[in-house]
């Protein structure tokens, strides 16, 4: 434990999928530090094993790019499921030893914006290996059960929404926090729209329809930009992100102004009347923190769609789904009283609840304590060294049947390791293990040390097989799995592996 009087440590683990964990993860840290704490920061990418993380990126842009329709099956297959399917969570077992490397002795919280890292840390906690506090803030207005992740703490939500989502799917520590943007994302007056409209070279006097798809510039935006300026009510003001190509097509198909990747997106945002945007990601929230009225529209599959029903549930963006719908919404944002009462609702949501900078903080300054595993949303806090009354733990009595270091589990659970004869753990699942005659015991110790080996390195190979048909079934297992055909029926082995509660 740190000296009192030395500053606090907090861990912030997000990932580089997008610009949106990451956008949250910096203004948390940037708070955070404003409030005294130290921070370290991580991208959960980095922490998969053999560079995985990267190519994963690439296969998720590839398939929102490609096939999306395909990745709409995904997601809904995936919304309400209670775990992972078995190859994400061996690629999710792999980063475990990484993530723990991040929490140094003296932290005391951490804190993740990307689901994946989250159903890292959860695991962490169940099984004891993390001993200090994790939280999961909600990047997302509408959440996927990859977000809930038994053995978090807390979830942080935004809005109530998010919130109710969290909590049905059974999520621990459910608080509405609010949200958190960058303070430059404030409402601009007159005199702030005209200096932004002449910086960015945007005529001053025409209604102007900010076009926004990430940072990946996904999704049907061509379309959206022609149909905007199609209406007549405002002119297209398109942001690609770092997708050049959109940005090319975009000006021959005679979109005026087109934008790659924008370093002033507050002062893009004070030159524009109204935002247009297909994911609902942390775009909108600073839209709305800036004052501007937000409209979801050609929104992109999985995700985004959901976003858009739960903003529209919440009163703070309409979600237009039909072509003929874009005018009349957008003529109302812009010149009615709908536009007024949306700025005050995104407004609104700033104000009514602190951020979640003070719910972390709670968590990182009170006691340190463990989680125990119960119904899926049900877990309890409890002081670290508490016994733990439903673990299998070894016991150094010889039991009944006269066998040495067998492991005695508590009522009705099933031990998930195998034990060598001293009783102590040897880290592999005893799924994996052969069974191994008596005399084996006696065998010296360097044939006991090259039979570990193997056993180590067959665990190795279980491993890498996991992540070779993560990635190279990353379209086509998914696929499977969201037409009907779980791969769960085919991954036994990996199961019980994934089942084990020690590496």
């Amino acid at each position: 434990m740190p000296h009192s009087d030395s500053p606090t440590r907090i861990t912030v683990i997000s990932a580089s999928m997008g610009a949106g964990h990451d956008g949250a993860a910096t203004e948390l840290t940037r708070h955070l530090t404003a409030a005294g704490f130290l921070v370290d920061r991580h991208d959960f990418l980095d922490l998969l094993p053999a560079r995985v993380g990267k190519l994963l990126s690439g296969a998720y842009l590839r398939l929102l790019t490609w096939a999306p329709a395909g990745y709409q099956r995904i997601y809904a297959a995936t919304e309400h499921e209670r775990r992972p399917n078995p190859a994400v969570r061996a690629l999710l077992r792999g980063a475990e030893r990484r993530t723990l490397a991040t929490v140094t002795p003296d932290t005391r919280a951490v804190v993740s914006t990307y689901p994946g890292a989250s159903q890292v840390l959860g695991a962490l906690r169940l099984r004891g290996r993390l001993a200090i506090p994790a939280l999961t803030y909600l990047t997302d207005f509408s959440v996927h059960s990859l977000w809930v992740a038994p053995g978090i703490d807390a979830h942080l939500a935004a809005h109530a929404i998010p919130a109710a989502q969290a909590h049905e799917q059974g999520a621990a520590g459910v608080t509405v926090t609010g949200p958190m943007t960058d303070p430059r994302f404030t409402p601009a007056d007159e005199d702030e729209r005209r200096a932004a409209r002449a910086r960015f070279g945007l005529p001053q006097d025409t209604p102007l329809a900010l076009l926004v798809a990430g940072s990946w510039g996904v999704g049907p935006v061509r379309e959206a930009a022609a149909e905007i300026l199609d209406t007549g009510v405002a002119l297209p003001v398109v942001v690609c992100g770092r997708n050049h190509a959109l940005a090319e097509r975009l000006r021959t198909d005679g979109i005026a102004h087109v934008h790659g990747w924008v370093d002033d997106m507050p002062g893009l945002m004070h030159a524009c009347d109204v935002l247009v945007q297909n994911a609902g990601g942390l775009t909108s929230l600073e839209a709305l923190a800036g004052g501007l009225p937000v409209v979801s529209y050609r929104c992109i599959p999985g995700h985004g769609q959901t976003n858009a029903a739960a903003l529209d549930e919440a009163g703070l963006a309409p979600w237009i789904r039909e072509p003929d719908q874009l005018a009349p919404v957008l003529t109302e944002l812009l010149h009615g009283p709908r536009g007024r009462a949306q700025r005050e609702a995104g407004l609104n949501l700033f104000t009514a609840a602190p951020g979640p900078v003070p719910a972390v903080t709670a968590m990182a300054r009170g006691p340190l304590s463990a989680v125990r595993p119960g119904r899926r949303g049900s877990l309890t806090a409890v002081p670290a060294g508490t016994p733990d009354p439903s673990a299998a733990v070894p016991s150094r009595r010889r039991p009944a049947d006269g066998r040495p270091g067998t492991p005695v589990p508590r009522a009705g659970v099933r031990p998930a390791v195998a034990f060598d004869a001293s009783g102590l753990s040897t880290g592999v699942p005893s799924d994996t293990l052969t069974a191994v005659p008596a005399d084996a015991l006696r065998l010296p110790v360097a044939a006991r040390l090259a039979a570990r080996s193997r056993q180590a390195r067959r665990r190795t190979v279980l491993m890498v097989a996991a992540v070779a048909a993560t990635l190279s079934l990353g379209i086509g297992a998914p696929l499977a799995y969201a037409y009907g055909e779980s791969p769960g029926h085919h991954f036994g082995a990996l199961t019980h592996y994934l089942e084990d509660d020690d590496r």
